[in-house]
């Protein structure tokens, strides 16, 4: 496989680890700011939403992370990394949206859920059409690409 190849995704990836990153550094400041010391997890209701904010995106990133590279090898680079980057925007408001309100959270959850799903489709289409051409000799990828209006018509 040439870098190339996976140079968007690995962007996307990169991207990615920042803002888990940036989120952590949130908990710290907020730890600081509401004098809640580890490894307590409870405080004020404007500390444990910033908690609870990173921890949930924490929990969802290995998901993400994992459907991003299946769905950039197996499907398409260029859609994954759209799709990753949009999840990525979502996590962001989710974020901003929970420390702010608990209600602020779910219409960046709804959006977030939905750019994941798209890569779990994509990862799954992708890994089971790669298996039918190298097992079976069929090319559901051309059909498929084709369908959803990603080639030309042959």
């Amino acid at each position: 496989m040439m870098l190339d190849q996976v140079v968007l995704v690995a962007a996307v990836t990169v991207l990615g680890m920042m803002e888990q990153a940036y989120f952590s550094l949130k908990v710290i400041y907020a730890r600081r700011k509401h004098s809640v010391s580890p490894p307590a997890t409870t405080g004020p209701p404007e500390f444990e939403r910033v908690f609870r904010a990173q921890t949930n995106c924490s929990e969802y990133f290995p998901i993400f992370i994992f459907s991003l590279w299946l769905a950039g090898v197996f499907f398409s680079q260029a859609l994954a990394a759209l799709f990753g980057i949009l999840y990525l925007y979502g996590r962001y408001l989710y974020f901003h949206g929970y420390a702010e309100s608990a209600q602020g959270r779910l219409e960046p959850l709804y959006f977030s859920a939905k750019m994941q799903w798209a890569l779990i489709a994509q990862s799954g289409l992708g890994v089971v059409c790669t298996l039918t051409h190298a097992y079976l000799g069929l090319d559901l990828m051309h059909s498929v690409t084709h369908l959803l209006g990603l080639t030309e018509h042959t």
